[in-house]
């Protein structure tokens, strides 16, 4: 038996890493080698009677949002690395980044130097949050021999554009009076000229791929500051402020560099990052999903030998989950390779029609009774043990019947 186990986090709970080390655990303990006790079927063919022994093979996987530079981490073999940055309110921040097993691909998660809950309690203020601790983590990334910086966009406090994260590289946002600006969202309006003068030594060497299934344009009713500007903190007055400010860094972007990404699916990722890093940089926007899918190598894994099993999981589970997100990119590719696709999540709502009929075998939750939600994500490993270790079981138990039915 070759068992895949490919699970994304169970957001606030659990990591798909530790998703992945219960599986082995448990797969490791219910099947150790799959033996048959005996077998009285005089024409049984199958030799020594046994069922086959027990691969798990983890992949933690991630979709651009929390947890991805942990998961290819440790799905690549590579290392977590940790520095001070400036926090999103300019307070210093212990932040990481992951450098993946080949040496030279770094992973930067927005949300460890430039992320929502490291604004404290009452403080929060996308006028004055900055990206400029996640431009620092790039530029760190980058003198430690990164030559690919994929940038996982989600969890954001900001709306500056990606300029607090431009200027920690060296690009250099000028007023009326040739100083810099505060490298905030409040400042945007401020700008008058950009200046290339000053950049860091291996940007132009460098390869940027920002992974993120956000599809909103800059601006506009759909853009970053309408969608995502309430939740960081603005009030009316603030998200007029912060509109008036992207629109101008657009316009003012667009003369500095030639382009005009604005109205490119993805800009208004994380408060404009994706906008800025698409202009400045060059960057590539792409699902998290296939960029992670990408740097494990998943499709070749699946199409090289027999694979008897697929567990994933992620926290909640609904009609949403086949929109491009990872459960259903993953029934996707079970259905296509003819591999049972088992789902356990937190929790499940809907129809899952939609999921069945992509190729996913089962959906179950590991909430065994009635709880609370701080209960049942307090209890998630635990509860993730069980599930698991009944799911094993009846495996095990079709296994047995297989191996009946072909004696």
């Amino acid at each position: 038996m070759r068992v895949l186990v490919a699970p994304d986090s169970f957001k606030g709970s659990m990591d798909a890493a530790t998703f992945c080390d219960i599986a082995e655990e448990v797969f490791s303990a219910c099947l150790p080698d799959c033996e048959v006790p005996s077998c009285e079927v005089p024409s049984c063919e199958v030799p020594s009677c046994e069922v086959p022994s027990c691969e798990v093979i983890s992949l933690p996987m991630a979709d651009g949002g929390e947890g991805t530079a942990e998961a290819m981490v440790r799905g690549t073999g590579g290392e977590v690395r940790m520095l001070s940055v400036t926090g999103p309110m300019g307070t210093p921040v212990e932040a990481s980044y992951g450098l993946l097993g080949d040496g030279v691909t770094a992973v930067v998660e927005m949300a460890q130097a430039s992320g929502l809950p490291l604004v404290p309690p009452g403080a929060h203020d996308p006028l004055r949050a900055t990206s400029y601790g996640t431009g620092e983590l790039i530029a760190e990334a980058l003198g430690q021999g990164a030559e690919h910086v994929i940038l996982a966009l989600g969890g954001s406090a900001t709306n500056d554009g990606g300029m607090g994260a431009l200027q920690a590289l060296g690009f250099r946002f000028l007023d009326h009076a040739g100083a810099p600006v505060a490298p905030t969202a409040e400042a945007l309006r401020q700008i008058k000229s950009v200046v290339f003068d000053d950049l860091h030594a291996k940007l132009d060497s460098a390869r940027f791929t920002i992974a993120s299934d956000v599809t909103n344009p800059l601006l506009g009713e759909r853009g970053a500051t309408a969608v995502y500007g309430p939740q960081k903190g603005a009030d009316e007055k603030a998200l007029r402020h912060l509109e008036q400010g992207l629109a101008h860094f657009a316009d003012l972007t667009d003369q500095a560099t030639g382009t005009d990404h604005r109205e490119h699916p993805g800009a208004g990722a994380a408060g404009g990052m994706g906008f800025g890093f698409l202009s400045y940089l060059g960057a590539t926007l792409r699902s998290g999903f296939e960029v992670v899918a990408e740097t494990y190598g998943l499709e070749q894994r699946l199409q090289q030998g027999h694979w008897d099993l697929l567990i994933t999981g992620e926290g909640q589970v609904d009609v949403q989950s086949m929109q491009g997100k990872l459960v259903g990119r993953l029934a996707e590719l079970g259905q296509a390779h003819q591999i049972p696709v088992l789902v356990v999540a937190g929790s499940i709502s809907g129809d899952l029609e939609n999921l069945y009929r992509a190729g996913v075998t089962s959906v179950s939750s590991i909430v065994e009774g009635p709880m609370t939600l701080e209960q049942a994500m307090e209890q998630a490993p635990m509860l993730l043990r069980r599930r698991l270790t009944d799911l094993c079981r009846l495996w095990r138990v079709g296994s047995l019947v297989d191996h009946a039915t072909s004696c």
